[in-house]
C-alpha cells in the first residue's frame, strides 16, 4: 500500500491522529527533505526510517519504489509541508505504482491553496488553481492578466517571498480592479494576510522589512464578479431531468 499523507503547513499539532498512526505503521517514509520532516516525524515519536524522494530524483527512484511496493512493502509519502502532488512531487510515483498494480489511498490533510481559500472571504464555490507563478516577468503577465478571462473567479497561486513583491507589482499593473487575499506562512507563529487591491497589498509588502520570508498563497477574485444565473432554457432543462 502507498498512503499520501498531508502534513503540517507550519503548526506540527495539525498532524492528524490518523496520519501520525499511517507514519508510524508503514516500512518506510519517502519525504522531499529528510532535514525538515525529520523534527515533525521526532515531536510526534515517529521512528519509521525515511528515504528522499523530491522534484530532481522522483523519474529515477519511481520504478524501484514500486517494486518495493509490489514486494509488499508499505510506504508513506509526505513532502515538506501541505499534501503531496498539489505542487509537489508524487504524480510521477502514483502513475508508476498504479500502473504495477499497486494499492494507493490518501491519508488527507492540511493544503496550504484549500486553507487561504477558506479565509479568503471569496466565493470559493468554484476556483482555479494555477500552482506556483513563471518566474519571467512576460511570462508573469500573461498569467496575472489570464485571471480576468478564467473560468472562475477566483484564482490560486503559491509564490516565493524572493518574489511576492514583484509579482504583487505586476497584479497592480495588470489586474489593478482585482481583490486579493495574500496569506503568508499559514499556520506559522508569524502568520500575515495581507487583503486589498492589488496596490493596497504591494504598499503593504514594501512597509514591510520581512516581506521576503516564509511561502505565500495567493488568492486572486476577479473585480465585478456577476452572480452565476440559470437561463430560461437551462432552467427547463433541469425541471425535465427532475421529472425522468
Amino acid at each position: 500500500m502507498l498512503y499520501v499523507v498531508a502534513t503540517p503547513l507550519g503548526n506540527a499539532d495539525d498532524l492528524s491522529p490518523r496520519a501520525a498512526e499511517t507514519l508510524r505503521g508503514v516500512d518506510l517514509i519517502l519525504c522531499e527533505d529528510t532535514r525538515t520532516s525529520f523534527p515533525l516525524l521526532k515531536r510526534h515519536g515517529i521512528e519509521t526510517p525515511l528515504k528522499s524522494y523530491h522534484k530532481f530524483n522522483e523519474r529515477a527512484r519511481a520504478d524501484s519504489i514500486a517494486e518495493l511496493l509490489s514486494g509488499g512493502t508499505n510506504i508513506a509519502l509526505i513532502t515538506d509541508a501541505g499534501t503531496p502532488c498539489i505542487s509537489d512531487p508524487g504524480a510521477v510515483l502514483i502513475d508508476t505504482a498504479v500502473s504495477e498494480g499497486a494499492e494507493i489511498t490518501a491519508v488527507p490533510g492540511p493544503c496550504a491553496a484549500i486553507a487561504a481559500l477558506s479565509i479568503s472571504g471569496f466565493n470559493a464555490a468554484s476556483f482555479v488553481f494555477r500552482g506556483f507563478l513563471p518566474r519571467k516577468k512576460g511570462q508573469l503577465a500573461k498569467v496575472i492578466r489570464a485571471t480576468l478571462s478564467e473560468p472562475s473567479p477566483v484564482t490560486v497561486f503559491y509564490e516565493s517571498p524572493l518574489r511576492i513583491i514583484a509579482t504583487a507589482a505586476c497584479m497592480a499593473e495588470q489586474i489593478p480592479d482585482s481583490r486579493v487575499c495574500l496569506c503568508n506562512d499559514l499556520t506559522k507563529p508569524h502568520e500575515r494576510v495581507y487583503r486589498g487591491t492589488p496596490h493596497q497589498v504591494l504598499e503593504e509588502l514594501q512597509a514591510n522589512r520581512n516581506a521576503a520570508k516564509g511561502e505565500y498563497t495567493i488568492v486572486l477574485a476577479r473585480a465585478n464578479i456577476k452572480p452565476f444565473k440559470l437561463d430560461d432554457d437551462d432552467s427547463e432543462e433541469d425541471n425535465d431531468d427532475k421529472n425522468q
